[in-house]
């Protein structure tokens, strides 16, 4: 029902600004366009953090503490998209990040409310 790809990680020095991206490659758009859609991160030796969220219309953002003011979490349903702009990158915010859909649209801060996850991409900062 749903296939996330993310793209847009890289490596890049603390101060600068990256834009990923998740885009459904699902054959039928149905679940994606009306799914909450979350983004996650994790690094090594820690657990998976939430990071942002979105409702399925847009009408809804909401951010973890350590983001809220340098991340912008966005979506596209034309074009079957969600990004998260970050700006102001520190070193701490180095992890694979993962976008993940929740086809209930509970608006979850959770990992175990999405039902479907992307592979990640990489973001390292260094200072």
């Amino acid at each position: 029902q749903v296939q996330l790809a993310e793209s847009g990680g890289e490596s890049v020095q603390a101060g600068a600004s990256l834009r990923l991206s998740c885009i459904d490659s699902a054959g039928r758009p149905y679940t994606f366009i009306t799914s909450d859609v979350g983004w996650f991160r994790q690094s090594p030796g820690k657990e998976r953090e939430w990071v942002a969220t979105i409702k399925w219309n847009g009408s809804w953002t909401h951010y973890g503490d350590s983001v809220l003011g340098r991340f912008t979490i966005s979506r596209d349903n034309d074009k079957r998209t969600v990004y998260l702009q970050m700006n102001s990158l520190k070193p701490e915010d180095t992890a694979v990040y993962y976008c993940a859909v929740d086809p209930q649209r509970r608006g979850s801060l959770k990992a175990q409310d999405y039902n479907y996850w992307g592979q990640g991409t990489q973001v390292t900062v260094s200072s």
